[in-house]
């Protein structure tokens, strides 16, 4: 977990050296996967490809963000059970009562750390993809509605749940 100048938290999920083979030989470049997030409930990722790594970084640190997107947060963990897709990827997220810490693996930890989520339990099901892992644990973040956001669509008064 690195913090930069500006209090993003950067994380880095997947660096890639990718060959083309070429009349002279093998042409290297890289492709760099990365995950920034405020660690306050905004998170974005980017992808970048150069000849070099530092380059590829860069890149896909600017991408990510200019992608940020809001993720409702109760507590340090999740509002509710929710299970993102993308392609063959699927990640089921769970809430997590305090003190669990981030039960995760790969590119759903990285996410969760940037996010700012303490307590949570995940599962990545069907591949083991960090770009498809990574799409599938965002968009089901983005699925995330708040308890205000739904009671506003709704028309219903917020109360304090029930005992």
């Amino acid at each position: 977990m690195e913090q930069n100048e500006l209090g993003f938290i950067e994380k880095i999920v997947s660096l890639n050296r990718v060959a083309k083979v070429v009349k002279g030989g093998r042409r290297f470049s890289f492709s760099a996967l990365v995950v920034v997030g405020d660690g306050n409930g905004s998170v974005g990722f980017g992808l970048g490809k150069a000849q070099e790594v530092p380059e590829a970084l860069r890149k896909a640190t600017e991408r990510a963000r200019k992608t940020m997107v809001k993720i409702p947060l109760v507590e340090g963990t999740l509002p509710y059970e929710i299970l993102g897709e993308f392609g063959a990827g699927r990640v089921m997220l769970k809430p997590a009562s305090r003190g669990t810490g981030i039960i995760a693996g790969g590119a759903v930890r990285a996410v969760m750390e940037a996010v700012g989520v303490t307590d949570v339990l995940t599962k990545a099901i069907g591949t083991n993809n960090p770009h498809n892992v990574l799409r599938a644990t965002i968009e089901g973040l983005t699925a995330l509605r708040s308890a205000e956001a739904v009671s506003e669509v709704r028309g219903k008064k917020l109360e304090a749940p029930r005992k």
